[in-house]
């Protein structure tokens, strides 16, 4: 690869332009993974499927994703430096029923997810400001500043979660279901279901979910590097040729990869965790 690159304004490609640059990245101070196990969280339902759970109790959850995630960041009472991080998911479940006459009918649904862990942020005591480039007139009115001082940036990562159960209970079941309703669900949430979200009266259905996350806090910081000036390929792109695509076919390499199993060690059984429900 690098015999296919050489550096902006150097003729040879021998010759390599290395410096120290200052850089500004963000920098990580505290980190943490979990796995929550979430039992019996309420799902939010549209019309159309709480009338579909009044009618069966044969639901099964096909698929749960990630719609949208809210994060806040708050500092520590009595604890200089670190931060409590809340986390709010909601989760887009696909149902199906099964319905009089052996049919099947699919409906969805909101699932909210809370989570809250505590990180050290470090501190800071100056407050960052950047340029808008859609702002070059001078005597322009700023706008409110935006810029909020000695609180770090939160970051979660996560994969879509695990469906683990799905249940249609009465109205007079008791479980740990969640405290929102359908008004304080996001606009924007409630548009990426079919329907209108609404509290139904008589049955509910509930899932238990499993989610898989990372959660760190970081802050802009500057660094100094060794780096070697920008490259721009040397070699030339080549579009293939119509007239023959077996030919194109036959230098691709095999993927050999792809017909072997990956190494695997199932993991030891542990029994002595519990969920953080």
């Amino acid at each position: 690869m690098q015999d296919n690159r050489f550096p902006c304004g150097v003729s040879d490609k021998n010759v390599s332009k290395n410096e120290t640059v200052c850089i500004e990245t963000d920098r990580i101070l505290d980190s943490c993974r979990d796995r929550d196990c979430y039992e019996d969280v309420k799902v939010l339902l549209t019309d159309f499927g709480n009338d579909i759970i009044e009618h069966t109790s044969n639901v099964r959850a096909k698929n749960a994703c990630i719609a949208w995630a809210y994060i806040g960041i708050d500092p520590v009472k009595f604890n200089r430096g670190f931060y409590s991080v809340s986390i709010k998911f909601y989760i887009k479940i696909t149902f199906e029923a099964c319905l009089c006459g052996g049919r099947s009918q699919e409906f969805e649904g909101i699932a909210v997810l809370e989570k809250r862990v505590i990180l050290y942020g470090g501190e800071s005591n100056v407050s960052v400001f950047k340029s808008d480039p859609n702002s070059s007139d001078y005597c322009t009115v700023p706008e409110a500043c935006c810029s909020v001082k000695n609180v770090p940036m939160a970051i979660v990562e996560a994969v879509d979660p695990i469906i683990l159960n799905a249940k249609v209970r009465e109205h007079e079941d008791n479980c740990c279901c969640c405290c929102c309703c359908c008004d304080d669900i996001p606009d924007m949430i409630s548009s990426k279901v079919n329907g209108r979200l609404c509290d139904g009266d008589g049955r509910y259905l509930t899932v238990s979910l499993g989610i898989f996350s990372v959660v760190r806090i970081v802050r802009p910081a500057q660094y100094l590097i060794h780096a070697t000036e920008y490259c721009v390929p040397d070699k030339e792109c080549i579009s293939p040729e119509d007239d023959d695509p077996c030919a194109i076919f036959r230098n691709m390499a095999f993927p050999t990869a792809e017909f072997c199993p990956p190494d695997y060690t199932p993991p030891k059984l542990d029994l002595g965790g519990k969920c953080n429900c």
